[in-house]
């Protein structure tokens, strides 16, 4: 027993940010941002909180299953840029949606969907008669530095979810870590004890384009191929791949490795740049309301992020 896909929901801020806009703030231009990341706009919270959306994309995938709140039996949320350090955001979103269940946060940054996945199946091995939401919601306008062109412009707001029930269309999944803080990292918050001695640091993400970029494109390959044969699959099986929406560069170079066609790549990452733990789940949300699935259709997700972490799974599209 794994689960199935019951319904799927996604949200984002009502303002958009173009690259034209980013333009008047920092020096860089459309076709500087377009052509080095694939990145065309994207969605930044002014009056919604983070939590706001999360609850949106979660009445939406509560909706899209035909399941209550009241029926959940748990609630995990993946995020680095929760409204408070406690409580968590499961437990904001628990108590607005009226659910009465276990909640809680992880952290595992832009691979957090996948992580809260495979936490859900582990749930469901014990629990088959569970119905648990999983979310991915992340406002990273919080956590760059808006004067640095280098970041500014690859992030975006946004939340996406996902009710899963009983079911065997979790076919594989994998999740790993790197632990390697140098070549992406956000400080948390510092505080202001008058007893600690620590050395003044950033305030804000800091990454290493180059060392994600080559870390990127073989974990991506590498975590595919690896749950294609943990399913006993042929990468020729697949109908779709969703990608982690970091960098189009990227999501070419690790499909080209891969030897696969590059029309069965879904991406939106033109609308909504890089939107970390949200990315791949706003992406399951629009191709299923788009039509874009078919029942039967085989899907490898996949992401990578800070930790450096990573994750892959394959799943039936069942519903």
């Amino acid at each position: 027993m794994s689960f199935s896909i019951l319904g799927t929901g996604s949200a984002l801020p009502a303002t958009i940010i173009t690259n034209d806009d980013l333009s008047r703030i920092v020096d860089t231009s459309d076709e500087w941002i377009r052509s080095r990341t694939g990145i065309g706009q994207r969605r930044v919270c002014t009056t919604e909180t983070i939590t706001d959306l999360a609850y949106q994309a979660a009445v939406a995938a509560l909706e899209n299953s035909g399941c209550r709140a009241e029926e959940l039996n748990l609630i995990i949320c993946a995020t680095m840029t929760a409204d408070d350090a406690t409580p968590s955001m499961a437990c904001l979103l628990q108590q607005r949606l009226g659910a009465v269940c276990a909640a809680f946060d992880i952290n595992a940054a832009c691979t957090g969907f996948l992580y809260a996945m495979d936490i859900a199946a582990a749930y469901f091995s014990r629990k088959p008669d569970y119905k648990i939401l999983i979310v991915g919601a992340d406002a990273m306008s919080k956590a760059v530095d808006w004067q640095d062109r280098s970041t500014c412009v690859l992030f975006g707001d946004g939340a996406g979810a996902a009710v899963l029930g009983a079911g065997n269309d979790l076919l594989a999944i994998e999740i790993g870590a790197n632990g390697n803080r140098s070549p992406l990292y956000a400080p948390a918050m510092a505080g202001n004890c008058p007893f600690r001695n620590d050395v003044k640091q950033s305030l804000y993400l800091v990454m290493d384009g180059q060392e994600v970029f080559r870390f990127a494109v073989t974990a991506m390959a590498q975590t595919i191929d690896r749950v294609l044969q943990k399913a006993g699959l042929a990468k020729e099986s697949l109908t779709w791949i969703l990608p982690h929406q970091a960098n189009i560069r990227i999501i070419d170079a690790a499909i080209h490795r891969m030897k696969l066609p590059g029309e069965i790549c879904l991406t939106n990452i033109e609308q909504y740049g890089n939107t970390s733990a949200a990315c791949v789940a706003i992406l399951l949300d629009e191709s299923n309301r788009s039509g874009k699935f078919k029942k039967g259709d085989l899907l490898a997700l996949t992401a990578f992020g800070g930790g450096l972490t990573t994750g892959a799974c394959i799943l039936r599209w069942n519903k």
